[in-house]
């Protein structure tokens, strides 16, 4: 078809795609499966409970506890963020 008479769809005949239905939805979900290769790993006596790893992991894998904090790794994908962003190096990514 050329591409000069493709009609161009208004916002409300464009088709459905990819939706959250419910605030929160992921958490029914073990995100984490789809992680291959490495894991972070704390080192809870290095970690100086600055949270910066916290702010920045984009699953919210990083979770807060009264005594620090903990890697969830049922939503963990293993990026490596909280590793990159730890300023003490208390994150390591290992083998999984």
């Amino acid at each position: 078809m050329n591409e000069s008479k493709r009609k161009l769809l208004a916002w409300n005949e464009i088709p459905m795609g990819g939706y959250i239905t419910e605030p929160g939805n992921a958490r029914e979900y073990r995100t984490g499966d789809w992680r291959e290769g490495k894991i972070p790993v704390l080192n809870k006596d290095k970690c100086n409970n600055c949270l910066l790893c916290w702010i920045y992991c984009p699953e919210g894998a990083i979770e807060r506890e009264e005594d620090g904090i903990k890697i969830n790794y049922f939503y963990c994908k293993g990026c490596g963020i909280c590793c990159v962003e730890c300023p003490v190096k208390a994150i390591k990514m290992e083998e999984e």
